[in-house]
């Protein structure tokens, strides 16, 4: 195995200001091969807008105008991160879409949570709707971690 190298030296970064953290357990426990690309986008926003308690009050309309995402698409990425139990929500009212998140711990292997949650219901039928509507459009099937690990290991081979 060859040695560490840093391909750009004179610009390794430096933590400046205010800092935000994502736990590298959501890789190496398996969550982040479950979630979609939503998913990914607001889990990285919440993490990157939250206080030093992991708490964020962003409203849902900035939310979604930032990542470009439509309502229902938001509301089924904010579902999701829940069932994996890496976010909570509590709204300001019933009224209200609006409400504050807070970014969880990240406890336990993905395998071990909501995973038969997550491929069924509003999730998978909104999937095979997409595909159905525009065939140019691929959707990602969340894997298992086991798959996961499979498929990075023949691209590396």
């Amino acid at each position: 195995m060859s040695e560490r190298r840093i391909p750009q030296p004179h610009r390794v970064r430096k933590i400046e200001g205010s800092f935000a953290w994502i736990d590298h357990r959501l890789l190496r426990h398996g969550h982040l091969s479950l979630m979609m690309h939503q998913d990914q986008a607001l889990y990285l926003f919440l993490c990157l807008a939250a206080d030093r308690d992991g708490v964020s009050f962003y409203r849902q309309e900035k939310i979604c105008d930032t990542l470009g995402l439509a309502w229902d698409e938001f509301h089924v990425a904010r579902d999701r991160l829940i069932g994996l139990k890496l976010i909570a929500f509590e709204a300001y009212s019933a009224t209200t879409p609006n409400g504050f998140y807070q970014v969880l711990p990240v406890d336990g292997r993905a395998a071990d949570l909501a995973t038969a949650t997550l491929r069924q219901g509003p999730v998978r039928q909104r999937r095979e709707r997409t595909a159905r509507s525009d065939m140019a459009v691929r959707v990602r099937q969340p894997q298992s971690p086991e798959v996961a690990l499979q498929s990075v290991a023949a691209a590396r081979a």
